[in-house]
C-alpha cells in the first residue's frame, strides 16, 4: 500500500469512476484499474463494485477503508509541509459545497486563498446539503459548506456561519408582485421552485404551506440559474436565498414578494466528528468564517 495507490483510491471513490479518476489525475485508465487491484489484493478485500457501464461503487469494505485513506493522505500532506519547515499552508482542503454558496459566496474567498496562500488547493464539489453530509459521513471530504435550517447534524461538527436571508421572486407582471402584504394562503396560488431545499427546510415549508390541505406543487428545477430562469418565464415562485437573486431583482429580470419564511436558513461549516483538523482545513475555517461574518455584518449595517 503506498500513497499513490491511496490518492487514487480516494479520487475513484469521490467520482465513483475509474476513467474520470485517470482523467483528474493524467494517469492511463489502465493505469488507475492496476493501483486499485493492487491496493485490494494487499489489503485482501475488493473496493468496488463494478456496474454496467463505466460507473463503479464502494463495497462495504471500500466504504470502511475509505475515511482511513483520506486520514492516510491528510498525514501525508502534512509531513510534507512540516518536513519543508514552512510555515504557509501547503495541500489540498476537499469542500463539499451547494451551489449557491459556491457561486455567490465563495469567489472572493478563493481569489484570497489564491493570492495569500497559493500553496493551498481548495477543491470544491458541488451538490445538495444532504449529498455533502452523507459525503462527509463516509469520508469522501474533508469539510461541507451547505444552508439548512437544522444546526446539528448526526455525526457531525458544525459551526453556524450566517443566518441566510431568503427570498421568494416572481415574474415582475405576476398579480403577486404589486401587492404591499402576500400571506401563504395567497402563495399557494402558483407552483413553488426549490432548487436546493434541503429535507428540514423542505418538511417545514410543506408544514407551512400544506396545513393538513390540498399539496402545493413543489417543483425540483435543480439549480438556482434554472429555478431563476423559470420563475422570470412565469412557470412559478421561486423560494432562493436572497443573495442569488439580488442582481436580477435590481436589473428588474425578478420581483421580490411581501412575504417573509416562516423558519430561517443558516449557512454552516462541517467536518466530520472527530475528524482531525489539519492545519490547511483550520485556515480555510477562520478565513471562511471570518469573512462570511463580516459579510453579514455589512448587509445588516
Amino acid at each position: 500500500m503506498d500513497i499513490r495507490q491511496l490518492t487514487t483510491f480516494q479520487k475513484a471513490a469521490t467520482l465513483l469512476s475509474f476513467s474520470r479518476a485517470a482523467a483528474e489525475l493524467n494517469y492511463a485508465q489502465s493505469s488507475v484499474t492496476g493501483q486499485i487491484r493492487s491496493l485490494e489484493n494487499a489489503l485482501g478485500a475488493e473496493l468496488f463494485e463494478r456496474l454496467s457501464g463505466r460507473s463503479v461503487r464502494l463495497t462495504q469494505a471500500g466504504e470502511r477503508f475509505l475515511p482511513y485513506a483520506e486520514q492516510l493522505l491528510s498525514l501525508a500532506d502534512e509531513a510534507r509541509s512540516a518536513t519543508r519547515g514552512g510555515s504557509e499552508p501547503a495541500g489540498r482542503v476537499l469542500v463539499g459545497t451547494m451551489e449557491s454558496i459556491a457561486t455567490y459566496h465563495m469567489p472572493p474567498m478563493l481569489e484570497f486563498f489564491h493570492h495569500r496562500h497559493p500553496g493551498l488547493q481548495v477543491v470544491l464539489r458541488p451538490g445538495s446539503g444532504e449529498e455533502t453530509v452523507q459525503a462527509l459521513g463516509r469520508g469522501a471530504l474533508d469539510l461541507g459548506l451547505v444552508m439548512d435550517v437544522k444546526t446539528r447534524h448526526a455525526g457531525m461538527e458544525s459551526v453556524v456561519l450566517r443566518t441566510e436571508p431568503l427570498a421568494a421572486v416572481v415574474r415582475p407582471d405576476h398579480l403577486l408582485a404589486a401587492r404591499r402584504l402576500v400571506t401563504t394562503d395567497q402563495l399557494r396560488e402558483a407552483p413553488l421552485l426549490v432548487p436546493e431545499a434541503g429535507p428540514g427546510c423542505r418538511r417545514l415549508l410543506e408544514r407551512e404551506l400544506w396545513g393538513g390541505r390540498e399539496p402545493v406543487p413543489l417543483l425540483e428545477s435543480g439549480t438556482v440559474e434554472s429555478a431563476k430562469r423559470w420563475a422570470a418565464a412565469g412557470l412559478g415562485i421561486a423560494l432562493l436565498p436572497a443573495v442569488a437573486v439580488a442582481d436580477d431583482i435590481d436589473t428588474g429580470v425578478l420581483a421580490p414578494l411581501a412575504w417573509r419564511p416562516p423558519f430561517e436558513v443558516s449557512t454552516q461549516l462541517l467536518w466530520r466528528r472527530g475528524t482531525r483538523l489539519t492545519r490547511e482545513m483550520r485556515v480555510f475555517v477562520d478565513k471562511v468564517s471570518e469573512f462570511l461574518t463580516e459579510e453579514a455584518e455589512r448587509i445588516a449595517a
